[in-house]
Order: C-alpha cells, then structure tokens, then sequence
C-alpha cells in the first residue's frame, strides 16, 4: 500500500475539525446546451461512497438551468447543496479561470474531499488545484474501500495499486468507466445556491479562441454500450469506413480507433482508444484488425463483452477476448453486417 502523508504543518486541531465537518466538493461538467456530461455523473457516484455530504459545483452561462436538471433527474442521496456560477468566463472550463475559484471554496475547512471525473476537463483542472494547496492527488481512482482508502491502475493497468491518503483533504479523479451512474430519479431536498465569492484570480491574457470538433450522430465512446473498434490492419481511412461503419450502423455504436490507426490517418484523433486517448468499458467491444498493444487494452480491457476478429491466434488481444473469431477480416465483418441488418429486418 502507498501512503501520501499530510503535511507537517496541518495541526491536530484542524484534522479534527475537518473529521467533524466532513463534506465533499464534486465538480460537474456541463454541455453548453446545458446538459449533465455522463462522466460528472459517474463521479458523483463514486463521491457518494466516500459518504459524506455533497455540494457540487457547476460553471458557466448554463449553470443555473443545468443545476435545475441534475436536482430532477437524478437520485443522489447524498446532493445537499448545487454551488452555481453563470459567469461568461468560466463557459469553456480555461483552468486559469477555474483554478482560482476552486482552490478559494478548498480553503474551507468544511470539505475533505474533492472529487473530478477524469476526463480532459478533470485532467487539467487537479493538478493545478492540488499544487496550489500543496496535497497530493490521487488519480484516476477504480474503487474506493473508505474515505482514505482508494484503488488506482499504474504502468497501462498492469498493476493495481491501493493508496492510503493521510492527508487532511483527498483529491481524487474518478475514472468514470469503473463506476456506474448515478440512477435516475430526483435530488430535490438540494439548494441551489448562487456564488458571488471572489476567487482570488488575477486579469491573466488568457482567451477562448475555437474549438474545432468533429459532430457525429453516434454515442460518444465515454456512453456508448457498445463499441465498434479498429486497429492498422485496416490499411487505410476508406478501408476503415467500408468495414466499420456499416457494422456500427448494424449495432448503433460507436466508433473507435487505435493510436496506430489514428496516426495513420483513418479517423480522427478523438476516436483513439488506449492509455494516451479514451478509456471506456461498454457492454460489448468489438476489435477489428486490433493486434493488442498494452497501451490498448489499458483503455478497453474493463469492457463486459470483448469480441476479437484477428487473423493471429497469438494476438494479445485474443487473450483478453471473451469471444475470438481468427480469420481475414476482410471476409468476416462484411458477412457479420450482413447477418446482423438481416436480423434487424
């Protein structure tokens, strides 16, 4: 077991007064049409079994209305108060506008914990958060067995390792793939509370300038039940259309990618799959011309169903597979489409 000790400062006296106090900030995304980002609510989960009370904190123009919608459509038990600012420049999460502002509410002593989705947003958020109060984040968490006491994959998942925080406040991100949503329902006992505390930030010549995203009708991979996943064997980007996307279209999923694919051209990067891209675990994860690569399976190995189709029996990826199909892929996705629209019919 790792332990991250606190600081030596901390006197005895305030570690009492947090045990006392003990609350758990959880930051939720939102979408700019005001929706709850699905990974927010994963984390929430995962803040409610630290078993605290919750304030979560949601930012930007959709604040308020996105408040309303996490307090009507979701049952977290533990949701007392909704933290809201509608504020213009925290729309696009910039972390030198957010920082300041949550390193200001960490400073109270009524929160213990502080609790992020890891997602690209919670990634660059902790980091600064934790060097600016001086802890030690623990990242990516799988599973917490206490308040103290998280479980975290290292070196692409190969290994599992359990960290102790002894320090007076955890932060921790939440891999949001290892924990179920929060269930449908409403948290309506909850406040919503405007905040109009100063963070503390200085006018940094810091600017959103754009976002160029590519907008596709299919499941976002963090959501998706099911994934439709091809690797470099597919050869180039139209090969990798001809094959997946009618197979994905049989199924209704999404479509991802490997780093090797990516790289070369067949799709964009946003799609990548693995430790350097999106880490997902759908209820089915069909691999197509994927030979396995650890930094692969650290993204896709927690899936439910693993289906392999490879020409290699040795391929790593036939030994996390729970079905394999070993032949030229080429044959066998276009006759498995075909059989799949005729049992849509």
């Amino acid at each position: 077991m790792i332990r991250f000790a606190g600081r030596n400062l901390q006197t005895l006296g305030s570690r009492v007064r947090r045990s006392r106090l003990a609350s758990t900030l959880a930051f939720v995304e939102t979408t700019k049409e005001g929706a709850i980002v699905p990974s927010s609510l994963n984390a929430l989960a995962a803040a409610q079994q630290l078993g605290n009370n919750i304030t979560a904190l949601l930012l930007g123009p959709q604040a308020t209305s996105a408040a309303s919608v996490l307090k009507s459509s979701v049952q977290c038990t533990k949701l007392n108060k909704v933290l809201v600012s509608d504020e213009v420049k925290y729309e696009h999460y910039l972390p030198e506008k957010v920082t300041p502002l949550l390193v200001n509410l960490l400073k109270d002593e009524e929160y213990s914990h502080f609790v992020v989705a890891s997602s690209a947003v919670g990634k660059n958020l902790l980091p600064r958060v934790a060097a600016l109060l001086n802890y030690q984040p623990v990242c990516d968490i799988t599973k917490i067995k206490d308040a103290k006491t998280f479980v975290r994959p290292i070196y692409a998942g190969n290994a599992i390792e359990t960290v102790e925080n002894t320090q007076s406040m955890a932060l921790v991100s939440v891999r949001a793939s290892a924990f179920e949503a929060v269930p449908e329902g409403s948290s309506e006992s909850a406040v919503i509370e405007q905040i109009s505390l100063s963070d503390g930030s200085t006018d940094l010549d810091v600017q959103w300038q754009s976002a160029n995203l590519v907008k596709s009708a299919r499941p976002d991979l963090s959501s998706a039940s099911t994934i439709v996943a091809g690797g470099r064997a597919l050869k180039d980007k139209e090969t990798f259309d001809k094959l997946l996307v009618p197979l994905a279209d049989a199924l209704g999923a999404g479509i991802g990618a490997t780093r090797a694919a990516v790289d070369s051209g067949f799709c964009d990067n946003s799609l990548q799959i693995g430790q350097t891209g999106k880490v997902v675990a759908p209820e089915l994860y069909i691999a197509v011309g994927i030979s396995g690569a650890i930094q692969h399976l650290a993204g896709m190995k927690d899936s439910k169903k693993i289906v392999a189709i490879n020409s290699d029996p040795d391929a790593p990826i036939l030994k996390v597979a729970d079905y394999g199909l070993e032949g030229d892929l080429f044959e066998i996705v276009p006759q498995l489409t075909d059989k799949l629209m005729q049992a849509r019919k």
